[in-house]
């Protein structure tokens, strides 16, 4: 049998790496996508020699990681590296197969005349797929000194814990999270005036939904009209049956298929383990294993229970569920459009959800629940444990109007709690209303979720807010 010769190898890295070219840069595609508010973070590792260590980019499939890559590539190249001092390898390329990252190394290496002490700037993407990645990561990174490496991969849990169990002091990681509704803005070339038109703003926020999340969606119309083809099949597959079980030895992928396409459904419901394991036929440790590896893969996030007094419940029954990314229900179920389907206020919710994720301390939030009363979001303080704000999440504006019969639960565990201000997110309803002793803001939904998160991107939204307050000064 003929085997694979260096030859071919080599011919596929050239092939990869087209910048070798003088004057050539990254493909016209990835240059054309808008660069995510991430990146300069993220290239700020790229560069940096010191501390040695390498980045470790993660985060779920289909959100740009690989885009990133490349942009931070064309960087370099603009600020003089030279091509042939970059080197860049995608490891689920099926001519690498059973290659160890460092004869690819050494292949570029010896390709270009690279003696051990050249600085070079090495990608390595899609790293879950080599065996091992982690500590032959953290050998090259102890060997070739003058190399910074940078690598990405998908199941970002599974590879966070890998990183800090073997790459303790030698890996930084960064996580790459889906897109953000004021991302999404960016990417659709909205000015910050749209801020105030709240109409126009919950038209953009349906949109996002049904499929600003995915970036390629937004940038490929063939993609964003077959969201299930290029969108869902393809996270479905390579996540649940490929990521997954090869990171955690799962026998049964097809009943893993069918337990996220149920969370998937239910997302923004109350769900208990006891009915999840009566609906779906899976025993109860075993429905807790693959909770936790649809986290692992990013796909879901589970907020957990407090009662009245904000006080955690001992022995967890229920929790709440999410996907990380709410265009991936529209790309499972098909889209949503305004006031004509159930499944949409459950999809905002998720929505807002998403945002708060992106920012810091999301284990700080949780859902209220009493016997007479409900709050949709609570967080608590990370030093105290104690609430320091109160959401209530409503797709409709009629919790705004008189007599205010939808605010009484967010009004009560606020006046249990010694908190002075709620919030009630609405459809277009935006005003203060002072009560005796609270005072409840009400805000549209469109519009917190372009603020929620601001701590995770921060200059992103921080410009958007400043020039919307600016225009509305001058209006």
């Amino acid at each position: 049998m003929e085997q694979i010769t260096d030859t071919e190898i080599r011919r596929r890295l050239a092939f990869d790496n087209p910048w070798w070219t003088a004057g050539v840069g990254i493909d016209r595609e990835y240059r054309a996508w808008p660069r995510r508010a991430y990146f300069k973070a993220f290239y700020d590792l790229v560069e940096r020699r010191s501390p040695r260590r390498a980045v470790v980019l993660m985060g779920p499939r289909r959100v740009g990681k690989t885009v990133m890559i490349n942009q931070a590539i064309q960087s370099l190249l603009d600020g003089g590296v030279v091509g042939s001092s970059i080197f860049y390898v995608s490891l689920d390329t099926p001519l690498y197969t059973g290659l160890w990252m460092e004869k690819l190394l050494n292949l570029f290496m010896d390709e270009h005349g690279h003696g051990p002490g050249a600085e070079l700037f090495v990608f390595f993407d899609e790293v879950q797929y080599h065996p091992d990645w982690e500590r032959h990561l953290k050998s090259l990174v102890d060997s070739f000194r003058d190399v910074k490496f940078t690598v990405s991969g998908s199941a970002a849990a599974a590879l966070r814990l890998k990183s800090q169990e073997s790459g303790a002091g030698r890996f930084t990681d960064y996580h790459l999270p889906p897109l953000s509704f004021s991302e999404f803005l960016d990417f659709r070339g909205h000015g910050a005036g749209t801020f105030w038109e709240t109409e126009k703003l919950n038209t953009e926020f349906i949109d996002y939904i049904n499929f600003g999340g995915f970036p390629e969606a937004i940038m490929d119309e063939a993609a964003r009209s077959d969201m299930s083809r290029y969108i869902a099949n393809d996270i479905v597959d390579k996540v649940l049956l490929r990521d997954l079980p090869s990171l955690y030895g799962i026998a049964d992928v097809q009943e893993l298929k069918r337990l996220l396409t149920m969370l998937a459904y239910n997302t923004g419901n109350e769900i208990s383990y006891e009915n999840l394991s009566k609906e779906s036929g899976i025993a109860k440790n075993t429905l807790r294993k693959y909770l936790e590896y649809l986290e692992a893969a990013f796909l879901i996030l589970r907020l957990h229970r407090i009662d009245h007094n904000a006080a955690r419940f001992k022995r967890e029954s229920c929790f709440k569920i999410y996907l990380t990314n709410p265009s991936l229900h529209t790309a499972l179920f098909g889209p949503v459009s305004d006031d004509e389907d159930a499944r949409l206020g459950r999809l905002v919710e998720t929505a807002i959800v998403s945002q708060i994720a992106q920012g810091p301390n999301f284990s700080d939030w949780h859902y209220a629940r009493w016997d007479k009363g409900e709050v949709d979001l609570v967080q608590l303080s990370t030093m105290t444990q104690k609430p320091i704000s109160a959401i209530e999440i409503k797709w409709s504006d009629r919790i705004a109007q008189p007599p205010y019969e939808g605010i009484r639960h967010v009004e009560s565990f606020c006046e249990k709690n010694g908190l002075s201000i709620g919030l009630i997110l609405t459809k277009t309803a935006w005003f203060e209303l002072d009560r005796s002793r609270i005072e409840l803001n009400f805000m549209p939904n469109s519009l917190y979720a372009t603020m929620a998160g601001v701590d995770g991107i921060p200059n992103a939204i921080k410009k958007r807010l400043a020039a919307a307050f600016a225009e509305a000064g001058q209006s």
